[in-house]
């Protein structure tokens, strides 16, 4: 098995581990019609509303 001939310097390193502290996304928001949390430019799944007018039928 083939083993590096070089070490890696501390930038590479911390390049490679920058995209480990990513935070998680927000949660968006809530519903204006069901106060429910949603993702933000997405359809309400509990109340299928979105921009204030059903667009979705919601099953019961």
């Amino acid at each position: 098995m083939p083993n590096p001939k070089r070490r890696h310097s501390h930038q590479r390193k911390n390049k490679r581990r920058s995209h480990d502290f990513l935070e998680a996304p927000a949660s968006g928001g809530t519903c204006p019609n069901c106060h429910e949390v949603k993702q933000p430019h997405r359809v309400c799944p509990q109340c299928g509303h979105y921009k204030g007018r059903q667009v979705q039928e919601v099953k019961a």
